[in-house]
């Protein structure tokens, strides 16, 4: 016993480590389950690495309280009862963090102490350095060439069988081919990540927002939560990716590859896709190059990535190195330090929708967050802002949501002063001093006053103009504003009826832009209908619903006639979304706006008069675009692609015939050089499209 310790305090120190390691392990296997599980964590990525790690410390320091049942002899929760449970041949293990280049050198100290152990220790180890994507760790079970099955992760042991989901991904083959020089083997378990791009992230949230659905926090609880649908037609719809990390092989004529690069570079030829952004290492400098190098441009990826992982090149040594309860010793993830500031909440005010809902946001001392400056963030509704209990005036702790969304994660109560008063919640619209309603379960106030609210009226005009729906270029939130103000604009065929003397009547509106405005205004006449749809701004119809319902009606007169049964019949459209596109038409203000549009000669009516005169010069052929283009967002251009009768696809594949590249291209390109796919820049697709430059 140490000098100075009775048995008391030696007793009080072990009681007390019980307890706490008691209370870790509930919290973190309830966080495992609101995440694995439910898709809807309660806590950060890091506040759960350190609960995580705190639990490691005791385990250690106390042996005697070490479990074969702890969260650190298990990765995971256990899988949701909804999906039949599949036995992992070989368990899908987690990865230990590195979270600084310090720790990165005492993994390899550790690397080089094992193998040392031992004979024929190689003068130094060499890695490979892939960044590690943010999303859904699954095992794909191939048999003679053939996808039979699809689990997830799950506990490591045990994972969810999504066969059938997997599947619907684009991108991800089905049938193998044959690698260069070797034959396909007779049974190939791939391991990859099922993630889902940022921008098909925000698409996602916009389309269930329109519905009245809860959104996804982040693209990754949003690739879970896609993956794990009952019906595959959802998970379809909404546009995962993979990428392909590991394989193994199980075949007396193949070989097995003798290095990590060489594995991937075998899955490329047995038609994955593999993330171009890796690089090999000869040390561990160059590994730090890698991570420095991506700390700041991961941010220009259109996915994902918290970190980098490093492993071992030479795969001969992976079962010498082993692996402990938790993660394979020949790996390890990097992490990045979250991106979290402290800023001061300088006023909160209240955004209007168009659909009445009324948010909550609060405004900050301007505090850069990953690589851009926040100056507000969302604090959803008023049921958040009680469980913050935040208040003008607090320092708080910000961070953007998936590195994407600004959200206020909590109130630092140490620096709280006696002029932050509690918050009182308004009970008026901010815009028309309407009494706010709140229906049924909704957590949203909303102010009734539909078709007079001025917010209201300004945000159908700004959903009007946008690129998704009738995309008048030059039609922005301060022109917008002004033309009402002016009286010039109360609705959308208000637009068609300006003159160039109206605008050069507005400030700072110049000859050139008047005539920009309104050409842009005059195009947007020849939209297509699911455009036109969309841009009504009818509630829970969003931009996939518009498309399905112009492919089942001709015209807005004929969609306007539809009855409940013809509506539901439409797979996508329910009877929520049914009823508020009955309740639209039958408007009176909407039947007198439908009139005036067609009096302004907006095209009412489908491909049947307008895309008649659009040839189908694209007819199967299949497009996936990178980078950024100049000209057109990329919603426009699939638009204009399957307009044209071809297909947009989200990944580069066998069957892919073009990639369109703009500039900062992504991996795409690469995977497109790698199959031989025809690569076009942006000049060269406007010719294809046969829209002039």
């Amino acid at each position: 016993m140490p000098e100075g310790l009775d048995v008391h305090t030696q007793n009080t120190n072990i009681n007390q480590a019980i307890q706490r390691t008691e209370e870790l392990r509930r919290l973190i296997e309830h966080h495992n389950f609101c995440y694995y599980v439910l898709d809807r964590p309660e806590v950060s990525d890091e506040a759960y690495d350190e609960l995580f790690r705190e639990l490691e410390q005791l385990e250690t320091q106390f042996p005697e309280l070490v479990s074969s049942d702890s969260p650190t002899r298990k990765v995971g929760a256990p899988p949701s009862t909804e999906f039949k449970e599949v036995r992992h041949r070989i368990p899908l293990m987690s990865l230990s963090n590195a979270m600084s280049f310090e720790e990165l050198e005492r993994w390899e100290e550790r690397l080089t102490r094992a193998l040392g152990l031992e004979a024929g220790l190689p003068n130094g180890l060499s890695y490979l350095c892939e960044l590690k994507i943010d999303g859904l760790s699954v095992a794909l079970t191939y048999k003679k060439g053939r996808l039979v099955q699809g689990a997830t992760r799950g506990n490591g042991e045990v994972g969810e069988d999504v066969t059938l989901n997997v599947m619907t991904i684009q991108g991800l083959p089905i049938t193998i081919r044959s690698a260069k020089g070797s034959r396909v083997p007779d049974l190939l378990e791939v391991r990859g990540e099922v993630y889902m791009s940022v921008s098909s992230f925000r698409r996602l949230n916009a389309e269930l927002e329109e519905v009245g659905h809860q959104t996804f926090a982040n693209p990754r609880n949003a690739a879970s939560g896609s993956l794990r649908q009952k019906d595959p037609r959802v998970t379809s719809r909404r546009k995962l990716s993979f990428w392909a990390y590991f394989a193994y092989l199980t075949d007396p004529l193949v070989a097995e590859p003798t290095s990590h690069e060489a594995s991937l570079r075998l899955l490329e030829d047995f038609g994955f896709l593999v993330n171009a952004n890796r690089k090999p290492a000869k040390n561990l400098n160059e590994v730090k190059e890698f991570c420095r190098y991506w700390d700041s441009k991961r941010f220009m990826l259109d996915y994902q990535t918290d970190g980098v992982v490093v492993k071992v090149d030479d795969r001969t040594l992976w079962d010498r190195l082993g692996a402990t309860a938790h993660s394979p010793r020949w790996a390890i993830a990097f992490k990045y330090p979250p991106e979290e500031a402290e800023t001061i909440v300088e006023d909160i005010q209240f955004d209007v929708g168009r659909t009445g809902a009324v948010t909550p946001v609060a405004w900050l001392k301007p505090v850069r967050l990953a690589g851009t400056t926040v100056k507000r963030a969302s604090l959803h509704n008023a049921e958040q802002i009680k469980r913050l209990d935040v208040r003008i005036g607090d320092t708080v702790l910000v961070r953007k949501a998936g590195e994407i969304i600004p959200e206020v994660i909590s109130v630092k109560l140490d620096k709280r002063t006696s002029y932050c008063q509690p918050f009182a919640y308004i009970t008026n619209c901010p815009a028309c001093n309407s009494i706010l309603t709140r229906a049924g379960e909704e957590v949203a106030f909303r102010c009734p006053n539909t078709y007079v609210c001025p917010a209201q009226r300004q945000r159908r005009l700004e959903h009007y103009v946008s690129r998704d729906a009738m995309d008048i270029e030059g039609m922005g939130e301060a022109l917008i504003k002004q033309l009402l103000d002016s009286r010039l604009v109360q609705d959308p065929p208000d637009l068609y009826f300006l003159t160039e003397d109206q605008l050069l009547a507005l400030e700072r509106m110049g000859a050139k832009s008047a005539h920009n405005v309104l050409k842009a205004i005059k195009d947007s006449k020849q939209r297509l209908l699911s455009n036109l749809i969309y841009a009504l701004g009818i509630r829970h119809v969003g931009s996939s619903a518009s498309e399905l319902l112009a492919d089942k009606f001709n015209s807005i007169e004929a969609l306007s006639q539809a009855n409940e049964s013809q509506l539901t019949e439409i797979e996508g459209i329910g009877p929520t979304i049914a009823a508020a596109i009955l309740e639209f038409f039958d408007h009176p203000v909407n039947k007198d706006l439908l009139h005036r549009l067609s009096q302004a000669g907006v095209l009412l009516a489908s491909d049947k008069t307008s895309s008649a005169s659009v040839r189908q010069t694209l007819a199967g052929k299949t497009f996936v675009l990178t980078g950024t283009l100049l000209s057109m967002e990329r919603s426009q251009a699939e638009k204009l692609i399957k307009a044209r009768g071809g297909k947009a696809a989200s990944s580069v594949g066998k069957g892919t015939d073009y990639v369109v590249a703009g500039t900062n291209p992504g991996s795409k390109l690469t995977h497109a050089h790698q199959l031989g796919v025809t690569i076009v820049n942006e000049a060269e697709f406007k010719k294809l499209l046969e829209v002039d430059n």
